[in-house]
């Protein structure tokens, strides 16, 4: 409430911007953002915030590279948050060094780049499908695999924040973290997932493949729970349909198709045969030998592999940046 009587609606705040720049962020600020802490009305309005969030770190340099802030700033990120780095000069210290608030004219310029993104993709419709599958052995037991389906998520979430229309076909996994306005489709096996996929791409500019579906399920699925009688128990299993290749066979030449090879060995070679194969636009190598990425990790490093053989090598990041490296690659594509 103000000293006039008028008072101050947070959740009306945050909804009515495009953008949301807290600048400066404090080393305290950043704290409590990262943390929910929930105690002025700039928090409260960052906690009800469902636009694009961007921070200017700014504090003199101990307190900037100091491991805590380091793992908010990555806590943030990992949120979808967007940092506005920090500038390197004469801190209030009298310290040289990074802290610096990023300066107005960059703040201004990174923000018109991301309105000019904001809706580069508007009127494209694009299928994404995440999460593992589970193939029933009997009513109790399933086969399946780690998969938290976050890579897929931060991918139909930076499609949604570029204005694309998303379909979003998810495994039997939480579908929180999902920008509202994805369209959602939760499936549970291999055969669900085919047929939602299989369903939607008809109408689609693009589609990017990230789910780890099993190649093969129960050639039988037991209506009651198996009894552990047997010394031994053999289990017969079949191919499950291969989603990606029937859309690969399916596509038009307006259509670009992406997918994803998680390898053990033979990586490149591996992911290159994919890609040809199922006649994919491009396709996005990693490997369960790199201890960054892999199941339900927040981090992946990926290489983008095109047909005509260009590849695209990056570090390790956070997967909401992964996301935005492939969505990059797909927007030349459209």
């Amino acid at each position: 409430m103000q000293e006039t009587g008028e008072w101050n609606n947070h959740v009306e705040l945050a909804k009515w911007a495009d953008a949301f720049i807290i600048a400066p962020a404090t080393a305290n600020t950043l704290t409590k953002m990262a943390n929910g802490y929930c105690d002025n009305l700039l928090l409260a309005t960052y906690l009800s915030a469902e636009c694009p969030i961007f921070f200017a770190p700014a504090m003199d340099l101990d307190m900037y590279t100091h491991p805590t802030t380091t793992a908010n700033i990555t806590t943030l990120l990992s949120y979808g948050n967007q940092e506005l780095p920090a500038g390197t000069g004469e801190l209030a210290s009298g310290l040289e060094g990074k802290g610096r608030m990023c300066e107005p004219e960059e703040i201004t310029r990174l923000l018109a780049h991301h309105l000019e993104l904001s809706t580069s993709l508007t009127g494209k419709t694009i299928l994404v499908n995440a999460g593992p599958t589970f193939e029933k052995i009997d009513p109790v037991r399933f086969i399946g695999n780690y998969s938290s389906g976050k890579m897929g998520k931060a991918i139909a979430n930076s499609l949604a924040k570029r204005g694309a229309s998303v379909h979003l076909v998810l495994g039997p996994i939480d579908k929180g973290g999902v920008h509202s306005s994805v369209q959602v489709t939760n499936i549970e096996s291999a055969d669900d997932l085919y047929e939602a996929c299989t369903s939607i791409f008809k109408e689609c500019d693009a589609a990017i493949l990230s789910a780890a579906v099993a190649d093969y399920k129960p050639a039988v699925r037991a209506n009651q729970k198996i009894k552990k009688t047997a010394e031994e128990f053999t289990l017969e299993l079949v191919k499950t349909k291969d989603v990606l290749r029937t859309l690969g066979a399916s596509k038009t030449n307006e259509q670009i198709l992406v997918g994803f090879a998680l390898e053990t060995q033979n990586e490149y070679e591996n992911a290159v045969t994919k890609l040809e194969k199922k006649n994919l636009d491009f396709i996005v190598l990693n490997s369960m030998n790199d201890k960054h990425a892999g199941f339900g990790k927040d981090t992946n490093k990926v290489t983008l592999i095109e047909r005509s053989g260009k590849k695209h090598t990056f570090d390790t990041k956070l997967k909401t940046a992964v996301a935005e490296d492939i969505v990059n690659l797909l927007s030349t594509y459209l």
